[in-house]
């Protein structure tokens, strides 16, 4: 029977012996934990050159040595000689340390296991036979589905140290969120959720999980900051994984550099996963590009809260596209502005409601007539502006028509 142990090899010498596909394959595992990757062939691999060109690795190109393997953690032996993988496996034998021998798993004293990552478990998946590594990595790929779905419960059984994770939940789609976000939401024993963003994952959390809503509208704020704040580190200091659902990414216009702030304060370990942010988003799912080449080559983001800032009059009369968030109150104290600021009248505005969800809804204008369109067709937040050509219709049909073949 082969036991399965999981090896730190961060900061540790690795010799990886040969420099073709396979040993090119390996190393980025070794680099990912950062071990200290010495590659030893006479010939190397064009991505384990760029590694060495980066300084990931350190390539000697020459035939391996008996004494190559001095000071070393862990050995991987994958050059196309069998009988040379051999005889670094019994080198390696010889001086206890543990080898991957490619070429015969039974000659080696470690096997490679397929892995994947989820937060912080790692699951890996080994033969025990005659290794069969299309067959481990169809298992591990599973598995990792699984985990990444959602569909198991990650939260800690032993009690530790609790931490926030501030998760940016994306514009609204469930299918949005990041593996990561997805992953966090199964480590919760405490949920701290918005109002907007895809709350509806939370209907896929266990029961038992605490869920605190402190979401906020427009001309309703129930739950003050420094309340939220008080909800995260409490939580926190109980020993328990609280995950702050957030929509679309936690450091755009969401507080969570404030939140962050408030537990690293009080000594809370935090995370930040970030979200797709509904400004890029919500846009690009109704079809705005929110630059496109030979209309717009760059892209402002700003709040209603702040009106008709200088910065975004001044990005409007330039030409750049200008994605207003909370911006509804507000629209047409930055029509005007814009228009007063030199910008044309006739710039296209679209405003997005609800985006990315079952009740999206598209409001089209011009800069002159939007604020009273928006009034007339009863636009509401949440909603997502769009200032600049390429809030035109049909930009991406005209565009593509008038692309020629490269």
């Amino acid at each position: 029977m082969t036991a399965l142990f999981g090896l730190e090899l961060g900061g540790k010498a690795v010799l990886i012996v040969g420099g073709g596909g396979v040993a090119a394959r390996r190393v980025r595992r070794y680099v990912g934990e950062g071990a200290l990757v010495t590659v030893v062939a006479p010939e190397i691999h064009e991505d384990l050159e760029r590694s060495a060109t980066h300084g990931d690795i350190v390539v000697e190109r020459r035939g391996v040595r008996p004494d190559d393997l001095d000071g070393v953690w862990f050995v991987l032996a994958a050059t196309d000689d069998r009988e040379l993988n051999d005889e670094v496996a019994r080198w390696a034998e010889e001086r206890q340390i543990w080898c991957i021998d490619a070429s015969d798993a039974s000659q080696g004293s470690a096997r490679q296991a397929a892995m994947s990552k989820h937060g912080d478990l790692a699951v890996g998946v080994i033969s025990l036979d005659t290794p069969d590594p299309g067959r481990i990595r169809a298992v591990r790929d599973a598995v990792a589905a699984h985990l990444d779905a959602g569909e198991v419960d990650l939260r800690h059984h032993r009690p530790g140290a609790g931490k926030v994770i501030l998760v940016g939940s994306g514009p609204g789609d469930p299918g949005l969120i990041t593996v990561r976000g997805r992953q966090a939401l199964a480590e919760a024993d405490v949920v701290v959720t918005d109002r907007l963003g895809a709350t509806e994952l939370l209907v896929t959390v266990p029961y038992d999980v605490e869920v605190v809503n402190v979401g906020k509208s427009p001309d309703n704020h129930p739950v003050p900051q420094h309340e939220i704040n008080r909800i995260l580190v409490d939580r926190a200091r109980d020993g328990k994984t609280v995950v702050r659902l957030k929509g679309g990414d936690p450091y755009l216009f969401g507080r969570g550099g404030e939140e962050v702030h408030a537990c690293l304060e009080a000594g809370i370990d935090v995370e930040v996963v970030p979200g797709i942010t509904s400004a890029i988003a919500v846009p690009a799912r109704a079809g705005i590009p929110v630059t496109q080449r030979g209309l717009s080559t760059s892209l402002l983001i700003t709040t209603g809260h702040a009106g008709a800032d200088r910065a975004s009059i001044a990005a409007m009369a330039a030409g750049a596209t200008v994605v207003v968030l909370m911006g509804v109150t507000a629209l047409p104290e930055i029509a005007r502005a814009g228009i007063a600021g030199g910008c044309d009248p006739e710039t296209p505005v679209a405003i997005v409601e609800n985006g990315t969800t079952a009740r999206e809804r598209m409001t089209r204008g011009t800069l002159a007539d939007i604020a009273r369109i928006a009034e007339e067709t009863g636009v509401k937040p949440p909603a997502i502006i769009v200032i600049g050509e390429v809030a035109q219709p049909d930009l991406l049909a005209g565009a593509l028509a008038a692309t020629p073949e490269s």
